[in-house]
């Protein structure tokens, strides 16, 4: 089990780059845990007791309005980890966790985190990196809710997945349901805004798969502000 938790944490992107010595410790005090598709990990408003990495699966976090309209804050995959502020703010969990998939997660616990970055500044110094990079991404986010139009929050979202997939030829990771709750709008306006790509000869849309025909035109939609 040891050997997994290694095999594990050397995969996250927030440990890339620790000395065996400081991944050793963190599989000391972390713990493996399997989730089923559509189990709650925490809710907004609960302690921050753990933080978490993806080791395998995909994870969403959100939060709910009083009427039960659903805001998709970010997803997560294997090698990136989560809720890492409220844990070290000692506070409650701002937004809700649930597992897309059958996911693997590495789950560390608060107490013995704090006490470990303690006795490791390197360990440290890679949690503020992540955290102010996470940060950046996150005004991003705004701006692209409250200034752009929803074809160029598309083109973005799509320029972001290519860049994660490394092709042309993209597999939606989302239903589009909830890809339009990620971009701050309702399925069929999101399904007009296909509609206006397609037309435009920037992309070629078949069921979940999606072709980029025209990069550079989707990087100037998604740039131009209205």
């Amino acid at each position: 089990m040891e050997k997994d938790k290694l095999t594990a944490l050397g995969g996250i992107k927030l440990f890339e780059g620790l000395p065996p010595a400081q991944l050793k410790s963190l599989a000391e005090i972390s713990q493996l845990k399997g989730c089923k598709y559509g189990e709650i990990l925490f809710e907004a408003g609960q302690p921050g007791t753990h933080f978490f990495a993806v080791v395998s699966g995909k994870v969403r976090v959100y939060r709910a309005s009083l009427s039960g309209k659903e805001q998709i804050l970010s997803v997560f995959q294997a090698g990136e980890s989560f809720a890492e502020v409220p844990v070290f703010e000692g506070k409650t969990y701002p937004a809700s966790a649930q597992a897309l998939e059958d996911s693997v997660l590495l789950s560390i616990p608060r107490r013995g985190l704090v006490e470990l970055l303690r006795r490791e500044p390197e360990l440290a110094l890679s949690v503020m990196a992540l955290l102010s990079s996470r940060l950046r991404a996150f005004v991003g986010q705004i701006a692209q809710l409250s200034l752009k139009e929803v074809p160029e929050r598309l083109a973005g979202y799509l320029l972001l997945l290519r860049a994660a997939q490394g092709r042309d030829e993209l597999t939606l990771d989302l239903p589009k349901g909830q890809i339009a709750s990620y971009l701050g709008t309702i399925p069929e306006t999101l399904s007009r805004a296909i509609k206006k790509l397609s037309e435009q000869g920037l992309i070629e849309v078949a069921g979940s798969r999606v072709s980029v025909l025209d990069p550079e035109g989707l990087a100037a939609l998604a740039e131009s502000d209205r």
